[in-house]
C-alpha cells in the first residue's frame, strides 16, 4: 500500500505544479465544466448511489447514516450546483495578505500560495467526493480522496464524470485521484505519507478522526463531534425561540451542525410549550430533573448524554440559572463546533457571542446553518475545530498557504 500511495502522492505532485500555473478563468471553466459532467452522469451516479443503500440497508446502516449516504435528484443538482459555485468564487492563490516596507527599504508581501497534495480521509457522504475536487482544485491543490466502503460506487461514478469535466477544461488527470481500493491498510499507508502528502483532512465519525489525529505523520486540519448547543434565554421571543430550536434538532438530525443540547433558562416563560413541540414532532428528549419536571414524556438523562453526539432525533434538555451557567454548561461539554442563543437581549447576546470559545458561536439563528455554502464561502471541506491555520468552515482560503516575498533594491545585511 506504501507504494500505492507514494505513486498516487508522485504523480499527484506533478499535476499540481501544472494545476499551480493555472489561470484563475481555466481553473473556474474546468470547474464548470465538471458540473455539466455531472449533471449528464445523473443516472450513472444515482445507480451506484442505489447499490451503495441497499447494500447499507443490508449491513444495517442507522437511519443517520443511510441519509448522510442517500442521493436523489435534488442532492445531486446540489452537488453539481455548489461545484459550479466553487468556479464562481474568487480565487485566494495570488491574493496579498498584508505588505510592510521596512527601513532598510526591504518591501515585504505575504501572497496565498497552494498547500500541495491534500489527503481526505471520509465516511458515507458522496457529496463529499465532489466538495472537496472542487475546492482543491479551485485553491491549486491536488487531492488523494478515499471515501468509506458504504458509498464506494457512489464516489466512483462522481469521480468519473468529474475527471471527464476537468480534463475537459485542460486539468491534469492526475489532479483528483481516488484511492482505488477499500483495504483498511490504505488509510494508514496516506496517514504515513509525510513528506508526499503536505495536509490531511479527515470527515467522519468520531472513531475515524480520532485514528487519523493519532496516526498521521502528515498535519491534520479535524474537527471531531458536533456536540452543538442552543441556550434559550429567558428573553427569547417564544415564537423565535420554538421555530430555531426545531430547525436546529428536526431539519437533518445527521449533520455536524444538528443542536444536541438544549439548555432552558430557568426563567424563560415558555419552557414547557417548547420542549412540548419538540416531543411532538417526534424528538426523543433526555433531561435533567427540571427539564423532566416539564414534561412526563422526558426520561433521565445520563452524564454520558451531555457528551453524546446522537445524529438522529435523540435531544438532551438541561434547565440553567442564567447565562454565565448556560456558558459553564457549554465549556464543559461543548466539542468546539457551533454554539447558539436565541434572545432579544442585545447586550446578553454580544456576551455570549464574545465569551463562548467554539468555532462557530450564533445569535437568534439555527446552528444548522453552520455550513460553508450558508456562509457564503461556496462547498465546504469541514468545520475545523481547532486553533490553528484554519477554524470553522473550510473552504478556498482554508485550503491555501502563504509565503514572503521580500523586495529589495540591493541591500546587504551588516
Amino acid at each position: 500500500m506504501r507504494d500505492l500511495i507514494a505513486d498516487m502522492a508522485a504523480r499527484g505532485r506533478s499535476a499540481q505544479r501544472v494545476l499551480a500555473a493555472m489561470t484563475d478563468a481555466q481553473k473556474g471553466d474546468a470547474l464548470r465544466h465538471a458540473a455539466a459532467a455531472l449533471r449528464d452522469a445523473a443516472p450513472a451516479i444515482l445507480s451506484g448511489n442505489a447499490k451503495d443503500i441497499a447494500a447499507g440497508e443490508a449491513r444495517g446502516l442507522s437511519s443517520a447514516m443511510l441519509d448522510r449516504l442517500r442521493l436523489d435528484d435534488a442532492r445531486l443538482a446540489g452537488i453539481a450546483d455548489a461545484v459550479e459555485q466553487v468556479a464562481g468564487l474568487p480565487d485566494p492563490v495570488g491574493q496579498v495578505i498584508d505588505r510592510s516596507e521596512r527601513p532598510n527599504g526591504l518591501r515585504l508581501s505575504r501572497v496565498r500560495v497552494p498547500i500541495g497534495v491534500i489527503g481526505i480521509v471520509y465516511e458515507s457522504r458522496p457529496n463529499v467526493t465532489a466538495d472537496a475536487a472542487a475546492l482543491c482544485v479551485r485553491a491549486g491543490n491536488a487531492v488523494i480522496l478515499r471515501g468509506g466502503s458504504e458509498a464506494v460506487h457512489s464516489n466512483r461514478a462522481i469521480l468519473a464524470a468529474l475527471a471527464a469535466g476537468l480534463a475537459k477544461g485542460g486539468i491534469p488527470e492526475d489532479a483528483v485521484q481516488l484511492i482505488p481500493t477499500q483495504d483498511r491498510a490504505a488509510v494508514g499507508a496516506l496517514l504515513q505519507a509525510s513528506g508526499a502528502v503536505d495536509m490531511l483532512v479527515p470527515r467522519g465519525g468520531k472513531s475515524l478522526v480520532a485514528r487519523v489525529q493519532a496516526e498521521a505523520r502528515v498535519p491534520v486540519l479535524a474537527h471531531l463531534d458536533g456536540i452543538c448547543h442552543t441556550y434559550i434565554h429567558t428573553a427569547a421571543a417564544p415564537d423565535m425561540a420554538e421555530a430555531v430550536a426545531l430547525n436546529a434538532k428536526m431539519r437533518r438530525t445527521g449533520i455536524c451542525g444538528a443542536m444536541e443540547t438544549l439548555l432552558i433558562d430557568a426563567a424563560y416563560p415558555g419552557a414547557s410549550a417548547l420542549v412540548g413541540k419538540l416531543l411532538d414532532a417526534g424528538c426523543e428528549l433526555r433531561g435533567d430533573g427540571r427539564a423532566q419536571a416539564l414534561d412526563p414524556r422526558i426520561v433521565a438523562a445520563t452524564d454520558e448524554d451531555w457528551d453524546t453526539e446522537y445524529l438522529e432525533a435523540v435531544l438532551s434538555v438541561a434547565v440553567v440559572d442564567g447565562p454565565d451557567a448556560a456558558m459553564a454548561h457549554i465549556a464543559a461539554h461543548s466539542s468546539g463546533h457551533t454554539d447558539a442563543i436565541v434572545t432579544a437581549d442585545d447586550a446578553v447576546a454580544e456576551r455570549f457571542l464574545n465569551t463562548v470559545d467554539s468555532a462557530i458561536v450564533m445569535a437568534n439563528a439555527s446552528s444548522q446553518f453552520a455550513d460553508g455554502g450558508e456562509f457564503g464561502l461556496g462547498a465546504e471541506i469541514g468545520i475545523a475545530t481547532g486553533r490553528l491555520h484554519a477554524r470553522g468552515p473550510v473552504a478556498l482560503e482554508g485550503l491555501t498557504t502563504y509565503k514572503w516575498q521580500v523586495r529589495g533594491s540591493g541591500q546587504t545585511r551588516p
